[in-house]
């Protein structure tokens, strides 16, 4: 039986971006077919916009992507999407890999593990991101388990272990009432020993700054790389970056700060002028 879990791993960050302190775009994909608020319009758009996005990101200087059916809203449990989700993604993330030239992942809401590893197979993506990989949650959809144990057997099934899990510890958007009786030290530890290869800690909203004394407990728990996920800006950075090994932004850098409007180019370039200064 391989002990290959048990061994400890190479910085995942340093493998996919070449470089610590990796900044990490996300695309908020148009609504896709199937979600409520998709009206029809051509795929072909909804592509197009992506692609538009991930040239924008790419050309202030960012090192990598992540791609989010955002759109969505309200989003389903994995169980409740249909396949022509899992279908529009990876032929968009296939569509934004080869327009950016950059490292690019997947993140199927509401945290469709499955899902997401089969859309990173067929279109070439890099790596995962899983709201809720261990343990489980009270979410805005309801209740919601960690797909751990499926998920990582679905991956081993399509032959793809190079797909990287990065797994947010303490997710926003939900109450964690269910799981007081662990700590944070503990929740980190559970998903490094369900072999994610990164964790993730973030706020309370889309949006909301980490806690640095969160981000700090993270970091001393797990010997795995630590990224923040949520509300991370110019002012903030320097000192994010401190404790983190990536970010993954967005609403700092599109226009007027809301993460539904497009990627404000200058903002990209500003804001990575901060992450170089900071990186020393």
């Amino acid at each position: 039986m391989s002990q290959s879990v048990f061994k400890p791993k190479s910085n995942v960050v340093e493998r996919l971006f070449g470089r610590r302190k990796a900044v990490i775009g996300v695309i908020h994909a148009l609504p896709l077919p199937g979600a409520p608020n998709y009206d029809g319009e051509p795929v072909e758009r909804i592509y197009e916009h992506a692609c538009a996005e991930a040239q924008r990101y790419a050309e202030g200087g960012v090192d990598g992507l992540i791609v989010e059916n955002h759109g969505d809203i309200p989003f389903s449990k994995p169980e409740e999407l249909g396949p022509e989700t899992a279908a529009a993604m990876a032929v968009m993330t296939d569509r934004v890999r080869r327009a950016a030239g950059l490292t690019v992942g997947v993140n199927v809401l509401a945290n469709a593990a499955v899902q997401a590893i089969a859309v990173a197979k067929a279109s070439g993506a890099s790596f995962v991101r899983v709201n809720q990989w261990a343990n489980a949650y009270v979410s805005n959809e309801g209740f919601m388990e960690g797909k751990a144990g499926l998920a990582a057997r679905y991956r081993n099934t399509l032959r793809a272990r190079d797909i990287a899990v990065f797994a947010d510890v303490h997710v926003k958007h939900g109450s964690h009432a269910i799981m007081a009786d662990r700590s944070l030290t503990e929740l980190t530890r559970d998903a490094q020993f369900f072999d994610a290869d990164a964790v993730i800690v973030t706020g309370q909203r889309t949006g909301d700054s980490a806690r640095l004394d969160e981000l700090e407990t993270v970091r001393d728990a797990s010997s795995l790389p630590v990224m923040v996920g949520s509300g991370v800006n110019p002012d903030n950075v320097a000192a994010i970056l401190g404790f983190a090994d990536a970010v993954i932004v967005a609403s700092a850098l599109k226009h007027e700060g809301g993460w539904w409007n497009e990627v404000d180019l200058a903002r990209v370039k500003s804001f990575m002028q901060v992450v170089r200064e900071a990186r020393g």
